[in-house]
């Protein structure tokens, strides 16, 4: 860029209200929220898609909070080590699949692609990122739509068993394609979003019922309890059961607010 177009910015920036970022064009894009950190990770804007997710009021509720007051803790470690690797590197991320809160407060699966803020010398001084839905993703034509069959079958069937070769062949590609397009748009193996999927399901029946943990399970996909708390643990960082009791102490809080 020259020093004229350089000017020319900053002179225009220099005008724009503090409070009036351009975050705030990402509320026009359907399933999209936007985000920046300092390198303090401490959050210091976002749209509103983004802050009304965890019953904020306004942008001015979430500023100063960090990961750890807003996620539960193993949930937090990992946005964490990415902020970290990339406030090190000054290299983007992007395409990470992880878990975050949709519109009715649920852990869903979501695309989140991270890039470094810079100063004026250069220098990395925080994180600012984008957090879309699959479905927002897909909407693009981009690898994702090839899976697209095979993700709606899994989301609408992971309470079956489901083999991967009938994963493939939904998607039109021999397996071994399917596995490498899918690991590569995801991140994850075709068996892992599977057991996403069903993680997803739970915390919702965590969350909304009174079932025991044996139904549960039952109901989400897995064979029996151990088998989806083992998953839980390794994906969520802590057991179906304190998630649950943690749920509801957020809640009896909140009411006695």
């Amino acid at each position: 860029m020259s020093s004229d177009s350089i000017q020319l910015q900053a002179s225009f920036l220099a005008h724009v209200a503090s409070g009036c970022h351009f975050g705030q064009l990402f509320d026009e894009l359907p399933g999209v929220s936007f985000f920046a950190k300092n390198q303090d990770f401490q959050f210091i804007a976002a749209n509103r898609r983004f802050w009304r997710r965890f019953g904020f009021q306004s942008e001015a509720e979430l500023i100063g909070k960090t990961d750890f007051d807003l996620f539960p803790e193993q949930l937090a470690r990992n946005y964490r080590a990415d902020d970290e690797d990339i406030l090190s590197s000054g290299e983007p991320k992007r395409k990470i699949v992880e878990p975050f809160f949709n519109q009715q407060g649920l852990p869903d699966w979501f695309f989140t692609h991270k890039l470094p803020i810079r100063s004026v010398s250069g220098a990395v001084i925080g994180i600012m990122g984008i957090i879309e839905t699959y479905a927002a993703a897909s909407a693009v034509k981009t690898p994702y739509f090839q899976l697209d069959r095979a993700v709606n079958h899994i989301r609408e069937h992971f309470r079956e068993t489901i083999a991967v070769t009938d994963l493939a062949k939904l998607a039109g590609l021999s397996v071994r394609q399917f596995n490498r397009l899918f690991q590569q748009v995801f991140q994850s193996s075709p068996r892992t979003f599977l057991i996403k999927t069903r993680i997803q399901a739970a915390c919702q029946e965590l969350r909304r019922s009174d079932l025991d943990l044996t139904e549960i399970a039952q109901h989400s996909g897995f064979c029996d309890q151990s088998a989806m708390t083992l998953h839980f643990r390794q994906h969520m960082g802590t057991t179906p059961a304190r998630y649950r009791r943690d749920h509801r102490q957020r809640a009896s809080d909140a009411s006695d607010d």
